[in-house]
């Protein structure tokens, strides 16, 4: 059985209690609930009644919005530590997304009546809650702004500088062309060329499981193209 020292190891970690008290954190550890769910498997669908706030364990989701022909546009990838589903929780709405496990995945759960009580006793809690959704709303803004004002190449470009580490971007065995198409608001097709045209212009190099960037400079004169 899941005990709160389980629970405090991740719950204290997470961006929205790691700056509380850790007489806090052990109280919210304790009346967390930990799910486990396998590769492809949902977590919750857009629409569904939400039932808390989930905290990542371990594994890497996604959220999705899908079109009623089954298009779907990533919203955002989410990491252990993450948290995610504050939207519906804070204001009473069902699940705004459907959230889906890439891989293996671990999440706790608070439910949605112990958050709310818990921001009603704790100002440092609630100050927390609202600077993770002002950071929140700035990130659909930008992804508004991608994929309305800038071309496929740009948000790739962009995409690919955010991820990149020593000029490297490794790329997970659910990190398929498609599912970085519907990340960047396209079609694997478009794509593909889009990475052909990075890489005849010397910017990138793509190999299997790795994009390695040849110019940092100039993919980021590329990023900032409309």
């Amino acid at each position: 059985m899941p005990n709160p020292t389980q629970a405090l190891q991740v719950i204290s970690k997470a961006a929205y209690f790691s700056g509380l008290k850790e007489t806090l954190q052990l109280k919210i550890a304790g009346l967390a609930r930990r799910q486990a769910y396998d590769a492809g498997e949902t977590i919750f669908w857009e629409g569904d009644d939400s039932l808390g706030l989930y905290i990542v364990e371990t594994g890497w989701l996604k959220v999705v919005k899908s079109s009623p022909g089954g298009r779907e546009q990533v919203l955002n990838f989410l990491q252990p530590g993450e948290v995610f589903n504050a939207l519906s929780v804070f204001t009473g709405t069902s699940n705004p997304a459907t959230v889906i496990a890439l891989e293996p995945t671990i999440v706790w759960l608070v439910d949605q009546e112990v958050m709310l009580s818990l921001l009603d006793d704790h100002p440092p809690l609630a100050r927390a809650v609202i600077e993770d959704l002002a950071g929140r709303l700035l990130h659909m803004v930008a992804l508004v702004e991608d994929v309305s004002l800038r071309t496929v190449e740009a948000r790739l470009a962009r995409l690919l500088l955010e991820q990149a580490g020593d000029e490297t971007i490794d790329r997970k065995p659910w990190a398929t062309q498609a599912e970085m198409a519907a990340r960047l608001g396209t079609v694997p097709d478009t794509l593909n060329r889009a990475l052909g045209k990075l890489t005849e212009q010397g910017l990138i190099e793509v190999a299997r499981h790795q994009i390695r960037i040849l110019d940092a400079a100039g993919l980021e004169d590329k990023a900032n193209s409309s």
